[in-house]
């Protein structure tokens, strides 16, 4: 069951026409054929592993819904943190490592904290290291000092080994608990800033802890080490980190898209070698991405990384491989989701009962065939704005106003303007290579 925040937060987004960072579980339709593998997957990262999975699926299949649909599935049964970068050529470019983990530290999500959760996974992580101090029996509960004291050294002993690879990440670390302890607020603010990789830190903050300049590549990668080493010190069992549209490398100029590719390869490198224990690394994007001339084929090592052999019929897809393709919509998979959407809906509805009989699979059948027609015909790249119609323009209306008939008051339209690049691609648009992908 649904709760009533986490109902309107999914139907909102709906309205927009976004995917709902949360509850996607509630309307998934297709997910069942990938959970024994997803789960068997992070389970492994969990014991102290990296693991890598690609998906491939064409505009409006379902990728940023299945990443998200994973990621949450991570948080809720397995504890995970999770996170999710959109890869772009102006804000975060795949080789400006710098950049990615400045957005990933700002979408750090847990099952507590649905965004921005790098200070409370900090503060847990000092939080769990007293506990141990009191657990050992060592210390007296009752002398604050001591306590302190103990746990200041055993600090000292988890920050050993993220010394070894990320100094500057274990000086912040030090300063931040010194700030706590000395009731700073507003310089323990600026070093948690400085520790999730943001720029334009007050050079006062960075004094306090002995670090200068800002995060550059090399340094982030390092932190990323330093981050996976404190959820698993906390007792998380890692991170799920998502690279979402990494098919716009294709667009962008020859040697940032070498760049980026590179970039991804040194990272399925180093994670093979066993630098990110506790690491699983998601990348999405479209066919032309893994196949086509201008992605991952311009970098041969990265291309027999991401090697799937797809010639069977799409009912035998491995999913335990590493690529995973996702066969998208079709008029049923349309009707099923519509259908638990419009049951979703009726259970904050003012009228419910009237929501469920007026809005019936027939007519959702019916809402699909118009929407997808007016798309072309390609049900698969239909999903988003069909369900944005159906809950604003449909469900909506049906609840507010007594005599609103769909079938008789309603006719679904679709201006160019609400379209996505695949969208107006599939309704016959003159050019969408000026249009920018939606993230």
């Amino acid at each position: 069951m649904t709760g009533p925040h986490r109902r309107a937060e999914i139907l909102d987004a709906l309205r927009r026409g976004t995917v709902p960072r949360d509850g996607l579980a509630a309307f998934a339709v297709g997910m069942e054929r990938f959970e024994a593998a997803i789960d068997a997957d992070l389970a492994a990262v969990a014991l102290g592993r990296g693991g890598f999975k690609a998906v491939r699926g064409e505009y409006g299949s379902g990728k940023t819904f299945f990443a998200r649909w994973l990621q949450e599935r991570a948080r809720a049964t397995g504890g995970f943190a999770t996170s999710e970068v959109q890869v772009s050529e102006t804000e975060t470019p795949l080789h400006r490592w710098e950049t990615v983990y400045r957005r990933l530290a700002e979408r750090l999500a847990t099952a507590d904290t649905p965004d921005g959760a790098l200070r409370s996974i900090v503060d847990a992580w000092f939080y769990t290291l007293e506990e141990d101090v009191l657990a050992s029996g060592n210390v007296n509960p009752g002398d604050a000092n001591e306590l302190v004291a103990a746990t200041d050294t055993l600090v000292e002993q988890r920050l050993s080994t993220i010394s070894r690879t990320a100094p500057a990440f274990s000086a912040v670390l030090r300063a931040y608990r010194r700030a706590l302890l000395a009731d700073e607020a507003a310089l323990a603010e600026g070093l948690i800033a400085w520790l999730g990789g943001q720029p334009n830190v007050a050079a006062s903050v960075k004094r306090a802890a002995g670090v200068k300049g800002d995060l550059d590549p090399f340094g982030a990668m390092h932190f990323l080490a330093g981050l996976l080493t404190i959820l698993r010190d906390s007792g998380r069992p890692g991170l799920v980190l998502v690279l979402d549209e990494v098919e716009t490398l294709q667009r962008m100029r020859a040697d940032t898209r070498e760049k980026g590719l590179n970039a991804l390869r040194q990272l399925l490198d180093e994670m093979d070698s066993g630098r990110y224990p506790g690491l699983f690394l998601l990348v999405t994007g479209t066919s032309a991405f893994f196949d086509g001339p201008q992605g991952v084929q311009r970098l041969p090592p990265l291309a027999q990384r991401f090697h799937t052999d797809f010639a069977t019929d799409t009912r035998f897809d491995n999913p335990r491989a590493i690529q995973i393709r996702l066969p998208g919509f079709d008029l049923d998979a349309l009707v099923k989701v519509g259908a638990r959407i419009r049951d979703l809906f009726a259970e904050q509805a003012i009228q419910g009962a009237r929501v469920r009989a007026v809005v019936d699979n027939a007519y959702l059948e019916d809402l699909a065939r118009a929407v997808a027609g007016r798309l072309g015909g390609r049900a698969g790249v239909a999903p988003r704005i069909f369900l944005k119609k159906l809950v604003a323009d449909v469900l909506d209306r049906v609840d507010q106003f007594a005599d609103f008939d769909p079938r008789r008051h309603y006719a679904p339209t679709i201006d160019e303007q609400e379209m996505s690049v695949a969208e107006r691609a599939s309704a016959g648009a003159a050019s969408v290579d000026d249009v920018e992908i939606e993230a």
